[in-house]
């Protein structure tokens, strides 16, 4: 087995402009006479480099100018070679996880790692080739891969043709670009059963948009539609590739139990979800994928939801004895703190907007310094729009509004939109980062991971990769408000943890005043101090209440999503009550659907 990976990005490496491969002339191995990195052929002109030979010196990936190599050491457990490899010198994944019938299996891990690669192989759509790049593998050789194990008794399943997949991929934008036509056409394209279609979409509460175009649909109606379409199709297997994408929290619950109620005897469903919450209370087992991302992808064994993700969270295994994570993810409870030196920068009065048909309102309400405030609230309801009337973002004209809002005249306001269109050929650092490089390197770039990106064109970022950028720019800003609209989208669990970290961090010490907007409710938790909560019906009146203190704000909110909360006693971490369980049952008798403690 080899000992180490050697990654090389293709689009990064630059021999003419390192000066003729660079990594060559400096490799000792090279050096010493025999061919660890050479030149590419003809077709790509890029760097090789022979994984056998290679001392994992780490002398080329520190003196590559443009970044583009990484030589990352192998767990010494890893005793296979990888399920599947995309070519010499790039990403290897290493198994897969195991579908179980009658259960909802997760898969937990961090964007790059090949969740969506697994899946992808799961369902048919990438065939494995066992590290052998040139060549799918036959079905005999990934029976003798996986010999001994369950996975073998799957594959047999499937390849006698006892098992049929049916797989919802990640980006659901991309399905009107290829069907075009109503809802109902595409349900029928999978479906000739109008009563089942009816079932289906009335669980989805997408039965009234059955005549309406795919391209007319919003991401929340398009994620609802995808996923329909997915549980329409004759299956025994139901892949989900990050089905929370564009819900609101509401929607988001909704579907988990749909999702849940897929599972049984005769039936196995897989999902990956970034929002923990979610996927605690959606899944019964998971399997965690750790490895580095970019290079490598590992799959763990299965493990039950609660002991998985606590283990995803201390970031050790346990059973494979794996550290994967120098350190472990911490959830915290709010210190209530009174204090007594904030300043009040914004305030409202009887509220009133009118965007056509739909009516915004807030009584009184007002935003002070050194505070985050988190926004919940449906879909639809308002929240867009009373974050942009706050950041002075929707035109005269656009919008009919009437009573009192206020800010103080040398307040000045900082806005991350919730929608990223950043189409330029512009490097990553031109266009974004110089006042974060200046400001605050040890608080934005290092820990939102962005150096390694500023070669990269702006156009070429990843969602994941953008959203952190956007992030940084926009606290980066010279500004004492700063309104954060969506900023968990694209981001995988730890990063969204990360990124409450350093949010709450410039907060406290520049004491600037946050209001964020997002659907996690685990971020939300993590990282405000009060709450907005956003009620009425979605597309015809929102009425804005609060800021109120975090646990009257919750329960407020959760009350009306109808589900309690508790805390996980290892990690912290809030988690969903059973409908009806003990904790359920006690927590709705005190009117105390958000337990804090």
């Amino acid at each position: 087995m080899k000992k180490r990976i050697a990654v090389i990005d293709k689009n990064k490496c630059n021999p003419q402009g390192c000066g003729n491969y660079l990594c060559a002339k400096l490799c000792p191995v090279n050096r010493a006479g025999e061919d660890c990195i050479q030149e590419g052929d003809d077709s790509t002109t890029k760097a090789i480099i022979d994984e056998v030979l290679c001392t994992g010196c780490g002398i080329c990936p520190k003196r590559c100018p443009y970044g583009a190599i990484e030589i990352i050491n192998l767990p010494t457990s890893l005793n296979q070679p990888p399920i599947h490899r995309f070519g010499e010198n790039s990403f290897a994944l290493f198994s897969l996880p195991i579908p179980l019938f009658g259960k909802v299996t997760g898969i937990l891990g961090k964007n790059g790692i090949g969740k969506s690669t697994a899946m992808k192989i799961l369902a048919g759509i990438t065939k494995a080739n066992l590290g052998n790049y040139d060549q799918e593998a036959t079905e005999r050789d990934m029976i003798n891969y996986f010999k001994g194990s369950q996975m073998q008794k799957y594959l047999e399943q499937l390849y006698k043709g006892k098992i049929s997949l049916s797989y919802k991929p990640q980006q659901v934008e991309i399905v009107p670009k290829t069907f075009k036509g109503t809802m109902n056409e595409l349900l029928n394209k999978v479906s000739q059963d109008q009563i089942e279609i009816t079932k289906v979409t009335k669980a989805l509460d997408i039965n009234h948009l059955l005549q309406r175009n795919l391209d007319q649909l919003s991401g929340g109606e398009l994620q609802r539609a995808v996923i329909a379409a997915t549980v329409l199709k004759d299956a025994t297997l139901l892949l989900f590739d990050e089905p929370s994408s564009y819900l609101d929290i509401k929607q988001r619950i909704k579907v988990s139990k749909y999702i849940q109620s897929l599972a049984t005897d005769d039936k196995a469903v897989i999902a990956i979800e970034h929002d923990l919450i979610i996927l605690d209370y959606m899944t019964d087992n998971l399997s965690i994928m750790y490895g580095y991302d970019s290079v490598y992808g590992i799959v763990s064994g299965l493990k039950n939801t609660r002991e998985g993700v606590n283990s995803f969270l201390e970031g050790f295994l346990k059973e494979e004895n794996v550290r994967f994570r120098s350190h472990p993810l911490n959830f915290q409870d709010a210190v209530e703190e009174q204090r007594l030196d904030q300043v009040e920068v914004v305030n409202w009065d009887n509220l009133t907007a009118e965007l056509g048909e739909f009516k915004l309102h807030a009584k009184v309400g007002s935003l002070q310094t050194n505070e985050i405030i988190g926004v919940l609230g449906e879909n639809g309801i308002g929240k867009t729009s009373f974050v942009k009337i706050l950041a002075k973002q929707i035109k005269e004209g656009d919008i009919k509004i009437a009573g009192k809002i206020k800010t103080s005249d040398e307040v000045t306001v900082a806005y991350k939109p919730q929608y990223l269109d950043y189409s330029t050929d512009e490097t990553l650092v031109q266009i974004f980062l110089d006042k974060a490089i200046q400001k605050y390197s040890n608080q934005l770039i290092k820990p939102l991971d962005l150096e390694k990106l500023f070669t990269k064109k702006v156009k070429e970022l990843s969602g994941g990769e953008l959203q952190r950028t956007v992030i940084a720019k926009t606290l980066a800003e010279d500004a004492q408000v700063f309104l954060l609209d969506e900023p968990s989208a694209y981001l995988d669990v730890e990063q969204r943890l990360i990124v409450s970290k350093v949010i709450k961090r410039i907060a406290n010490e520049q004491e600037f005043t946050v209001l964020v907007v997002d659907h996690d409710l685990m971020f939300i938790d993590n990282i405000a101090d009060k709450l907005l909560v956003f009620t009425g019906k979605p597309g015809i009146e929102g009425n804005v209440q609060g800021p109120f203190k975090k646990p009257k704000g919750m329960n407020l909110f959760l009350e009306e999503l109808d589900i309690t909360l508790r805390r996980d006693p290892t990690s912290g971490r809030p988690r969903i009550n059973n409908h009806n369980s003990v904790k359920d049952r006690e927590q709705r008798v005190n009117n105390q659907w958000y337990y804090a403690k």
